[in-house]
């Protein structure tokens, strides 16, 4: 129940109407339950599958090794009401109504989990054969692309980029990876960090062009902006994504920056009975003193308890959230994670080699550890979160040291 419900009589919600079938949203509506949540549960997708997980798409359903990455959730079970195949369009929330498709739906208290949607590459959209890569239907276009073995050219280097190319290599397929600024995960790493994933390319058979712009896509080829042209049988684009958030217009609801939905540090939003979670919202960390907009699986997966204890559990000792970041990506035969925010960090701590197949990389701000990114070393992640969740003081020299368990390392 949010604290506009309690001012406006204290009445218990009766009906919450979730708008997004993603990780968010679903686990939104099992929360709930799990909280005790007797109310009606309206859970709205605007993609005709039954939910599903979006990790697999880029490994397991794009190389065929398995159909689909359904939740394994029996919504008829929690008392769910599923309403697929049916795209919201706009929010009144003078009238407590979700406009759809299908007509207006009413909610005493509605979550916005809408997620993101993939950035178009511009001039291509209409072009036969340029594919994106984030719904069950997409991974179902491109599988047999990889099938076929045709070249491909990947726009982006980041992390669905590698992802894709990872899985296209291990298909067969010839692989360019075009990126149009000096290296991988430029903007998302460090250049001393990002520098030594650049070789992971080129031993995978994959060919990398950095300072590369696409000038147009045509039918079987990508031209660049420096003259260059190469055989495309097909283009996937992974150029970053946005909140998906252009039906809330009119709304009145605050938006950030980036598009995303403003919530509080409950998750709610500003306007009364609404929350926002997910790929969709950002949210104020006290840990990081800034506000974050985090499009990782793990957010969707936390954010949700938090909304759902809001909602149930009233403004009496409303849950705050303020998680350590989390997310990971399989790459090159590399099993590679992060935890935190190093912005604000003012020292960098190596372990181990980045030449070698596994090492870290820890950053430390005023002695405390904020973040971690751990290639191939998981024992160094599932250690180094609870240490930035502790807040624990970190000797460098200690940190430094790879044979050393993280956890030993602190002052």
């Amino acid at each position: 129940m949010s604290e506009q419900t309690q001012e406006r009589g204290g009445a218990a919600p009766r009906r919450v109407v979730v708008a997004g079938a993603g990780m968010a949203g679903v686990q939104t509506a099992a929360a709930l339950r799990e909280r005790g949540f007797t109310g009606e549960v309206t859970l709205i997708g605007a993609e005709p599958h039954q939910p599903y997980d979006r990790p697999p798409l880029s490994k397991a359903v794009l190389l065929g090794t398995a159909e689909s990455s359904a939740f394994d959730v029996d919504f008829e079970e929690l008392g769910v009401e599923l309403r697929l195949g049916c795209e919201v369009t706009g929010l009144r929330p003078g009238e407590h109504e979700l406009d759809t498709e299908a007509g207006p739906v009413p909610y005493d208290v509605l979550v916005v989990a809408t997620g993101a949607e993939p950035l178009r590459l511009p001039g291509a959209e209409g072009v036969p054969g340029v594919h994106l890569l984030r719904t069950l239907d997409d991974a179902e276009r491109l599988r047999p692309v990889l099938a076929e073995r045709r070249d491909i050219v990947v726009v982006g280097a980041g992390w669905i980029g590698a992802e894709f190319a990872t899985a296209a290599r291990e298909a067969g397929c010839a692989v360019t990876v075009v990126e149009a600024e000096e290296r991988p995960l430029a903007g998302v790493l460090p250049a001393e960090v990002a520098d030594p994933m650049t070789a992971w390319y080129a031993e995978a058979g994959v060919t990398l062009r950095t300072h590369a712009r696409v000038a147009r896509v045509e039918p079987g080829a990508v031209l660049l902006d420096d003259g260059a042209r190469l055989p495309a049988g097909a283009v996937v684009v992974g150029i970053g994504a946005r909140p998906a958030t252009a039906w809330l217009a009119g709304s009145g609801i605050v938006l950030g920056t980036h598009g995303e939905v403003v919530a509080d540090a409950h998750l709610a939003t500003s306007l009364p009975d609404v929350y926002a979670v997910g790929d969709c919202a950002s949210f104020p960390s006290a840990r990081y003193g800034e506000r974050l907009l985090v499009h990782h699986w793990d957010n969707a997966l936390q954010g949700p308890r938090t909304v759902a204890a809001n909602i149930v559990g009233g403004a009496e000792g409303r849950e705050v959230y303020d998680p350590v970041p989390y997310f990971w990506s399989e790459q090159f035969g590399r099993f590679v994670q992060y935890a935190g925010h190093h912005a604000g960090a003012d020292r960098t701590v190596w372990r181990g080699d980045p030449a070698g197949p596994a090492w870290s990389v820890c950053w430390l701000s005023g002695g405390r550890l904020v973040a971690l990114l751990a290639v191939g070393r998981p024992r160094d992640l599932a250690q180094g979160r609870r240490l930035i969740e502790s807040g624990a003081a970190m000797d460098p020299e200690r940190v430094a040291d790879p044979a050393r368990p993280l956890k030993s390392a602190t002052a």
